[in-house]
């Protein structure tokens, strides 16, 4: 029996693990840090090898193949020790690849490809697509072969699933838009980061399809790197020549209309009719915690965009802003620029709540611009402060341009906790 390690025990991994050994691979689970009580369950009650704390080299150096989990960056000691013992490294996307006959739709990008997934996804099973949606939103794509098997996969990928592709073959590839983020993994290399998200499209033939935003410079570069196979779809701007009516409020801003464009154009390769995309566009929900309408209190819109972790969904998010804003901004810095936003926070917002451990560099930048600026240092003070600041025909955002470590899990308690402070009010 083949054996195979799989590193890490988060949602990916446990997916992986599963997957292997339903395929009849010896399996070992090794994870540098803690496993969860539901990930030991779930190796306990399917027999499955595991390890925390650390690493036993000698076990993993037996493998014939090994699924590195996508939080593990590359020049970690025991990936350097894997990779010189000629041991080959997949990602959980590329492994799970290998145990399904599904049409494979792969989105990837810096920003909006969650709700590309998600409205991509109803478009076609509103429409009677035996679709399934996974990767990095919902189900492992492992787990989702095992347990939720359909015709067509529509999976949102991050640019760390796509570190390890060696035969990945999605038949339709989006890469909805390309800015700096998570550099500190590749080095700070812009280009590193670029051509990791191009691995999305290395092995698609003229057969395939991939979608793109025409305007985005940096796309530019990379279609200009890398051999481009596929049929090539870009998209420009939906203002300027609309496919479709988008009268929806979870679809709101120039951004939302670029990923309506290419999950349209998804679903019309799919051969749906433009009456049935239509009818389903007004229909989508959105996804949770980006530009969520959470509430109107006393005609003051409380928008939850807590997913917004870099500069430029911020961007996006301040841009399809329509009324007098207080903007709740902050959290962990990855070297933020935020020089970008200048323009559109004087034009648009009329105070700001700092929320985080360090807002001294966000203090700095917007002074100049906006003449009231306060420090919170809880989510129930941030949106405490926000609803004094705010008046009848205004809008609260919480689009934080940050990593949420600082205060809370991750970006969904970040948002959920907004969310919980809105109601309390």
């Amino acid at each position: 029996m083949k054996k195979l390690v799989v590193l890490g025990g988060g949602e990916s991994g446990i997916g992986a693990a599963l997957l292997a050994q339903h395929n009849n691979w010896d399996v070992l689970v090794s994870d540098a840090g803690m496993l969860s009580a539901a990930a030991k369950q779930a190796f306990e009650l399917h027999h499955i090898a595991w390890e925390e704390g650390g690493h036993t080299l000698a076990k993993i150096s037996q493998a014939s193949l090994v699924v590195k989990s996508p939080g593990i960056p590359n020049h970690v000691p025991v990936i350097v020790a894997i990779e010189n013992a000629q041991i080959p490294i997949v990602s959980e996307i590329e492994f799970a690849s290998n145990y399904t006959k599904a049409t494979l739709i792969g989105i990837t990008g810096s920003n909006g490809k969650t709700t590309t997934a998600m409205l991509t996804h109803h478009l076609l099973t509103e429409s009677g697509v035996n679709a399934g949606l996974a990767g990095n939103i919902g189900n492992s794509f492992a787990k989702a072969v095992i347990e939720d098997q359909h015709e067509v996969y529509v999976l949102e990928i991050s640019s760390f699933q796509l570190e390890h592709i060696q035969k990945f073959h999605p038949h339709i590839a989006v890469i909805t838009n390309l800015t700096p983020d998570h550099l500190d993994r590749y080095d700070n290399s812009f280009k590193a980061y670029c051509d990791a998200k191009f691995n999305l499209i290395k092995n698609q033939t003229d057969n395939d399809h991939f979608l793109y935003d025409a305007e985005d410079k940096s796309i530019a570069s990379g279609l200009a790197r890398h051999d481009v196979k596929a049929n090539q779809h870009p998209y420009a701007n939906a203002n300027s020549t609309p496919m479709f009516a988008i009268d929806n409020p979870s679809l709101r801003g120039r951004h939302n209309a670029k990923n309506a464009m290419a999950a349209a154009t998804i679903a019309q390769l799919f051969q749906l009719s433009n009456q049935e995309i239509q009818a389903s566009l007004q229909t989508f929900q959105g996804a949770p915690h980006r530009l969520e309408q959470v509430v109107k209190i006393l005609k003051v819109d409380y928008i939850n965009d807590s997913k917004a972790t870099n500069i430029n969904a911020t961007f996006f998010a301040l841009d399809s802003m329509t009324k007098p804003t207080v903007w709740i901004v902050g959290g962990v810095d990855k070297g933020n620029d935020y020089t970008s936003l200048l323009p559109l926070v004087h034009e648009k917002v009329k105070a700001i709540v700092c929320l985080g451990v360090d807002s001294q560099k966000i203090m700095d930048v917007f002074s100049p611009v906006v003449d009231v600026l306060v420090e919170a240092k809880s989510m129930d003070v941030a949106v405490k402060a926000a609803y004094k600041l705010s008046s009848k025909g205004d809008a609260v955002l919480l689009s934080p341009a940050c990593a949420s470590f600082d205060l809370f899990e991750n970006y969904e308690d970040r948002g959920n906790q907004f969310k919980a402070a809105v109601r309390k009010l």
